[in-house]
C-alpha cells in the first residue's frame, strides 16, 4: 500500500559556489532553505579551497557546465524563485543571463558580492564582471541585495557613479532592476539601517540585524529572502520577513575553527 506523498515543497534554485567549510554558498543555503521549508536545488558557479578564517583559492566552473546544470533542472522541477551569488567570469554571466531569460516569471534575487582578489584558473577582471551582471542580469532581477560598504568601494573605484548612496542606489536601478536592498546603510544618527529602494522611488527601512560579525549574513538574508518569494510574498513582504529570519538566525550563532563565527542553520 503506498502511503500519500507529502504536500510538495516549494522549490528554490541557488546559483553559486561550493564552499568546503559549510560557511556560506550552496552548503550552506540548502540547510537554510530545507529549514525554512524549501527545498534547494543547485548549479554550481565555482569551487572554493576556503575554512571559516577566508577563502584561499577559486576554481571557476565552465560556463557550459553552469548552463547544462541549471536547464537540467529548470526542466524537471518547477522552480519557485531562484537566487544568484558569486560569478567569477563573464561568460558565466552571459549564461545566466540567457537561463534568466529564458525564465523571466521566476522571481530572481541577485546578492551582489565583492570578489576575493585571488587567482583564478581562468583570467578575470572582477571589474568587468561586476558590470556584466549589472548590464546583462540587473534587468532580470526582482531583487538586489547589497552592502552599503560594497556601494561605497564600487563608487571610489569608478564602478558605480558619485559619492552618495542615493547616486549608487539610482544607477543600480537604471539597469532595470525592480528594487534594492542595502544592509549597513546609515540612518538617523549612527544607526545602521537596512534601505529597500524600488524602481518607482518608493522607500522603506528596517531596524539593521545586528548582533556579532558572522560569515555571510547577507548571503543568509538574500537566502531567506528568496523562500519567502518561492511562496508568493510580494518583495517588501518577503524583505520584512526575510529580515526577522535573520535576526532570529542572529542569535544561533557558533565558532567551528580558528576564523570567523558561522550561523547555526539547523534546529538542533
Amino acid at each position: 500500500m503506498l502511503l500519500n506523498p507529502s504536500p510538495p515543497l516549494p522549490v528554490v534554485l541557488i546559483v553559486g559556489p561550493f564552499d568546503p567549510s559549510g560557511s556560506m554558498g550552496l552548503p550552506a543555503d540548502a540547510i537554510t532553505c530545507a529549514e525554512l521549508g524549501c527545498h534547494a536545488i543547485s548549479v554550481l558557479t565555482g569551487t572554493l579551497v576556503q575554512d571559516t578564517a577566508g577563502i584561499e583559492h577559486i576554481e571557476a566552473i565552465t560556463p557550459e557546465l553552469m548552463d547544462d546544470q541549471a536547464r537540467c533542472l529548470l526542466e524537471d522541477m518547477p522552480v519557485q524563485a531562484m537566487k544568484v551569488g558569486p560569478l567569477y567570469t563573464t561568460e558565466s554571466v552571459s549564461v545566466l543571463a540567457q537561463i534568466t531569460a529564458d525564465y523571466s516569471d521566476i522571481p530572481l534575487v541577485v546578492h551582489l558580492q565583492r570578489t576575493p582578489d585571488l587567482p583564478l584558473d581562468d583570467d578575470l577582471d572582477a571589474d568587468d564582471c561586476h558590470t556584466a551582471l549589472f548590464e546583462l542580469v540587473l534587468a532580470q532581477a526582482d531583487l538586489a541585495v547589497v552592502g552599503h560598504t560594497l556601494l561605497q568601494q564600487w563608487q571610489s573605484h569608478g564602478l558605480l557613479p558619485g559619492s552618495k548612496l542615493d547616486t549608487a542606489l539610482d544607477a543600480l536601478l537604471d539597469y532595470g532592476v525592480n528594487a534594492v536592498l542595502v544592509t549597513g546603510a546609515p540612518g538617523a544618527g549612527n544607526e545602521l539601517t537596512c534601505l529597500l529602494r524600488d524602481e518607482h522611488g518608493q522607500s522603506r527601512r528596517w531596524p539593521a540585524v545586528g548582533g556579532a560579525p558572522v560569515v555571510d549574513a547577507d548571503g543568509l538574508l538574500a537566502t531567506a529572502i528568496t523562500t519567502e518569494l518561492a511562496r508568493g510574498a510580494e518583495v517588501p513582504d518577503a524583505v520584512d520577513r526575510g529580515l526577522g529570519i535573520a535576526r532570529a538566525m542572529a542569535q544561533r550563532v557558533f565558532q567551528p575553527g580558528m576564523g570567523s563565527r558561522i550561523f547555526n542553520r539547523s534546529r538542533s
